[in-house]
């Protein structure tokens, strides 16, 4: 297949193209710098440049593929306190996606999150599918990325096989500029590694080469309408990421009160308060996907978090 690929260039995208690129398909890549060009070059991809606000060139770029995956997420204006305006840029550009596919059968698979979605419980692929089932803590921007999602399950009702790959808040590895690499900088700011409470809230999560290689099953073979979580691990506590952090930090760990938390975690607090674990039992099931990658208390051990200094 020909694959337009938003965000290839990204974490999650360095790791998918050459997936798709060693499983036979030919990558183009959308790019809004010189960097992400050279990148996507190096890597054997096509470049179209643009970014998420240039809709003529993603319906073009959607309309000559056949398939789409769409990663990119305007993450620095989000995690800046303007998700809303972050998840509607994530709305136009999927409504464009959707105008440049229908009626033609092809693949659209789109990236978006787990975090939030059964507070308290574990979520499976069925939650969230409908507006009347999403959990009512869930407004403005973040509200608006979940109706995304349903957005482009509705597709498939336009001749379209859309799936929405979940991605749990850390997909880790070496390199990982997220929230582990933030939590590490924050131990390190602060002396001391910490957690909320009783640090007993859960992140699913999974390594970003086995979360590349879900998109890529998705893209060849999720049936239309697919809910698919790329949650290797079900549920890791907090605490025991900050046991991990302080010791390799050689810091000690300790609890932070509620109330401290965002003074502490900054824009990180409500994201690590959020209890949120997910199953991925019908993903396996339905595309065999079976993670081979370090969960993430075993990569965290591994120590390259810890060899550089980072934000």
């Amino acid at each position: 297949m020909r694959v337009f690929v938003t965000g290839a260039s990204g974490w999650i995208g360095s790791a998918l193209v050459p997936e798709l690129i060693d499983a036979g398909h030919q990558v183009v890549g959308l790019a809004r710098s010189d960097a992400s060009s050279a990148a996507l070059t190096k890597a054997g991809a096509e470049v179209v440049h643009g970014t998420l606000d240039d809709l003529g060139v993603l319906r073009d770029a959607a309309a000559a593929s056949d398939g789409v995956v769409h990663l990119a997420f305007k993450h620095e204006i989000a995690f800046a306190g303007d998700f809303q305006s972050a998840s509607d840029a994530d709305h136009r550009a999927v409504e464009t996606f959707g105008e440049a596919l229908a009626g033609s059968a092809r693949p659209f698979v789109l990236a978006s999150g787990l975090l939030g979605l059964a507070p308290g419980r574990v979520s499976t692929e069925e939650d969230g599918r409908t507006s009347d089932a999403l959990p009512a803590h869930l407004t403005g921007g973040p509200r608006t990325r979940m109706d995304t999602a349903r957005l482009t399950l509705a597709l498939a009702d336009r001749d379209i096989r859309s799936s929405v790959v979940r991605l749990p808040p850390t997909v880790h590895g070496e390199g990982d500029p997220g929230f582990m690499a933030a939590l590490v900088g924050i131990a390190r700011d602060k002396g001391v590694s910490g957690y909320i409470g009783d640090g007993s809230q859960r992140w699913p999560a999974a390594h970003r080469v086995d979360a590349a290689h879900l998109f890529r099953l998705a893209l060849e073979g999720a049936p239309a309408g697919s809910v698919l979580h790329a949650a290797a691990d079900r549920g890791v506590p907090i605490r025991s990421i900050a046991e991990v952090i302080g010791r390799h930090l050689g810091l000690r760990t300790r609890s932070v009160p509620t109330g401290d938390a965002a003074g502490h975690f900054a824009w990180l607090a409500g994201f690590l308060d959020a209890d949120s674990p997910a199953s991925d039992e019908r993903t396996r099931a339905l595309l065999g996907w079976r993670p081979t990658r370090p969960g993430l208390i075993e990569d965290l051990e591994e120590g390259h978090y810890f060899r550089t200094a980072r934000p």
